[in-house]
């Protein structure tokens, strides 16, 4: 079996991954124009805005930040010079989970091995995966503690997903849902929620096993909400559907790592971690992908349910020194407004005053300044 060695890391630094959509300035049609993009950035930029399964969007990757100012700072410097790119060929980006009208069945595969292998074997459900998220890194120090770090985790992630709320619309249609986005992606075999494991020797063996058994061809294709990342050392937040402006992108981020500090500085304190049913998580998860930031969670220390708004406040108030420290409570704070003014409520609302998805686009645009 193969070694899988934790990258050790001596503080919480953040790296952040944003998958935007290219989007025509005229239609609001997604455009199969990754190329065209790539081949006019500066060399600057090549190894931090990558393509994607489709060629209708892009990854942003910041560097390694110590920060979630020094988030900001990567992130503003990198959507300035592309945006210069994209208005050039006419292009606008688009900060949503899926786009409100255009098909996933005109959509191009981008040209590239491990993404044809990986539609061969998938089929339509790779095919439908025009879907756009957000990941945030955490360091921490070793592998064990990241597993520990997943499972504390757990029963935060339907509240980030809440949160992060920003694809109602699919194939032209309102879909009921405030995240389209995460029922799509649980279609992949190893996508959703992830399962609970007790240290990093049990995951280093699910893995190995996986791709023995031909489950999987690499650690890559492990696509849950939340996963440890041995390469980097981190713990890596991938439940969030892509938010809708750069200031909803630094306020989840500066909550995630307040969560993940302070998870990781209860572990070295001895605190014991209360059960809580996987069931719970899975059932929150669905309220805050049916109703976004209206939804009603259940906590799982008093299996009481509690607003968004609710549970937000006491989570500012609870990682307040913790964000203090970290120089992020001011963006930790922004989720206040989150929790009433989501991506999904924003496309829902626009969309109640025109009747068209096509101002959806042009608005939620226009109204999304960094």
């Amino acid at each position: 079996m193969n070694k899988l060695e934790f990258t050790h890391n001596d503080s919480p630094t953040i790296g952040v991954e944003i998958e935007l959509q290219l989007v025509n300035a005229e239609t609001y049609e997604l455009s199969n124009s990754i190329e065209d993009v790539l081949s006019n950035i500066p060399e600057s930029l090549k190894d931090q805005i990558k393509p994607e399964l489709m060629q209708s969007y892009l990854e942003i990757n910041t560097g390694i930040c110590k920060t979630v100012r020094e988030v900001e700072f990567d992130l503003k410097g990198k959507l300035n010079d592309l945006e210069k790119v994209t208005k050039s060929l006419g292009l606008e980006l688009f900060f949503g989970a899926t786009h409100p009208f255009s098909s996933w069945r005109d959509q191009s595969i981008t040209d590239d091995d491990r993404y044809h292998r990986l539609v061969e074997l998938m089929q339509d459900v790779a095919r439908r995966l025009v879907t756009f998220g957000l990941h945030v890194h955490i360091g921490v120090e070793t592998g064990d503690k990241a597993i520990m770090i997943c499972e504390r985790m757990l029963r935060h992630l339907p509240l980030l997903l809440s949160l992060s709320t920003n694809s109602p619309f699919w194939e032209g249609r309102s879909t009921g849902l405030h995240s389209n986005r995460s029922k799509i992606m649980e279609g992949l075999p190893t996508a959703g929620l992830p399962y609970q494991m007790r240290n990093w020797s049990e995951f280093t063996w699910l893995i190995n096993h996986l791709v023995d058994t031909g489950f999987i061809n690499t650690i890559r294709e492990i696509w849950w909400d939340i996963r440890p990342h041995h390469n980097f050392g981190t713990v890596e937040i991938r439940v969030c559907d892509m938010p809708a402006s750069l200031e909803h992108v630094l306020a989840l981020t500066a909550l995630i790592q307040s969560l993940v500090v302070a998870i990781s500085n209860q572990i070295d304190e001895g605190t014991y971690q209360s059960e809580y049913h996987p069931m719970m998580v899975e059932q929150n998860k669905w309220r805050a992908t049916r109703f976004g930031t209206n939804a009603g969670l259940v906590n799982y220390d008093d299996f009481r349910q509690y607003s968004i708004p609710e549970m937000v406040e006491n989570l500012i108030q609870r990682l307040g020194p913790t964000a203090e420290e970290l120089g992020c409570l001011d963006e930790l704070k922004l989720n206040r407004n989150l929790a009433i003014n989501s991506g999904a409520n924003q496309q829902l609302k626009i969309f109640n005053e025109t009747q068209s998805k096509k101002e959806v686009v042009r608005q939620m645009i226009q109204n999304n300044h960094w």
